[in-house]
């Protein structure tokens, strides 16, 4: 039996060429990347190559259940998707952006990492217009 259609034609998923992926390029943006820090979670941006905003998550395990991490990891993958990437694009920030999830974050309710990122995206678009 086939998956149902979603009625807004929305895909559920990130698609590949707008996640980071590749250790050397998660690598490179903790190296280079500027980082900003919420009570939850830790941001780093830089420059995209790609002509269009990226994003990546680490979730440390912190000596969490794999269910527990898979938890934080799909809550801070879910705001990216429909938060962050779409604010991204509209204001025309280009930029690779990679969240580390801190010990917090493990706690946090999904509307409180939802709130640091849209906060911290909105902080990026507003750089983005006064330059």
């Amino acid at each position: 039996m086939a998956a149902p259609s979603r009625p807004d034609g929305e895909g559920r998923r990130l698609p590949r060429d707008r996640r980071i992926a590749h250790d050397a390029d998660i690598r490179d943006i903790l190296r280079r990347g500027k980082r900003s820090g919420t009570a939850h979670l830790d941001v780093f941006d830089s420059p995209s190559p790609v002509p269009h905003p990226r994003v990546g998550v680490i979730v440390p395990k912190h000596r969490h259940s794999i269910v527990e991490r898979n938890l934080v990891k799909r809550r801070i993958r879910e705001v990216l998707r429909q938060e962050v990437m779409p604010r991204l694009t509209e204001c025309g920030v280009n930029a690779s952006v990679l969240v580390r999830a801190k010990r917090e974050a493990y706690g946090a309710a999904y509307g409180d990492l939802r709130d640091e990122l849209v906060t911290w995206t909105d902080r990026q678009c507003s750089r983005a217009r006064s330059s």
